[in-house]
């Protein structure tokens, strides 16, 4: 059974007093909502703070990042120990502007799947294509290359523990986004090649999601694909009335 997963993915905003109020609020809003399970990805220094404010409700705190050692001299990175002792859940690894900025690998992703699970968090995977690889005919291949190096070292029992995130690299921040039905394509591919690496039934129980603009006018379209299980929400997620509506929309039967 697959309960729609909604994340709430800030970037670099909202400082840790917007960000506790911003989380009492959604966890008000929230609050008769069963149906949905809601994540908010606040900056690292907003972790320990929203993760105590959200304390006790049905919101959930992510990271959006972590490095794979659990300590030691690296300036300036965080490691799943820190993020899992401020009392956070999950962790964004691998998101595009990760990739397309700071120059993160399918080895570099890879290393911090390992090390999220190690440290008793929910990874969620980001994959996605260029618009020139789609263009190409390459997405299904970019996909598989992606899901067999970031998933290398992840074992079948370990498998209903990850989300995968499917963001085409082209429709994140653009106000581009897929239709649902490439949608729905790319995240059956997904979960087939899941399938055919991990067995059916360990596929059934991962989370796909998807992210790329997401809005409230667009969520219903795309959570309504039998593969898509929630989105990784950017922008919209910002403002907690355009996200709680989000929220709102993605209520369906689970599977």
């Amino acid at each position: 059974m697959r309960t729609p997963l909604i994340v709430g993915n800030w970037k670099m905003y909202k400082t840790v007093d917007e960000a506790v109020h911003y989380v009492k609020d959604l966890c008000n809003l929230v609050k008769n909502i069963n149906d949905v399970n809601v994540v908010i990805a606040p900056t690292f220094i907003a972790l320990h703070a929203t993760a105590k404010a959200v304390r006790n409700n049905k919101v959930k705190i992510a990271a959006q990042d972590l490095y794979w050692k659990a300590e030691g001299a690296f300036t300036g990175e965080i490691s799943g120990a820190l993020i899992h002792a401020c009392g956070t859940q999950y962790v964004i690894i691998g998101h595009s502007e990760r990739r397309a900025m700071f120059a993160e690998t399918d080895t570099h992703v890879r290393k911090k799947v390992t090390a999220a699970l190690t440290h008793s968090l929910t990874p969620i995977v980001c994959i996605g294509e260029t618009l020139d690889q789609r263009e190409s005919g390459k997405t299904f291949d970019i996909l598989d290359h992606q899901i067999a190096t970031n998933l290398a070292d992840i074992k079948t029992e370990q498998l209903a523990q990850l989300v995968i995130a499917y963001e085409p690299v082209w429709a994140i921040g653009t106000g581009k986004n897929a239709t649902p039905m490439q949608a729905a394509e790319a995240h059956s591919h997904i979960r087939s090649h899941l399938a055919s690496t991990f067995g059916k039934e360990a596929a059934v129980q991962c989370h796909i999601i998807y992210g790329g603009s997401v809005k409230p006018k667009n969520i219903q379209e795309l959570i309504a694909q039998p593969d898509v299980d929630g989105a990784l929400v950017g922008g919209a997620s910002l403002e907690v009335q355009a996200f709680f509506e989000i929220i709102s929309r993605s209520r369906k039967a689970t599977v």
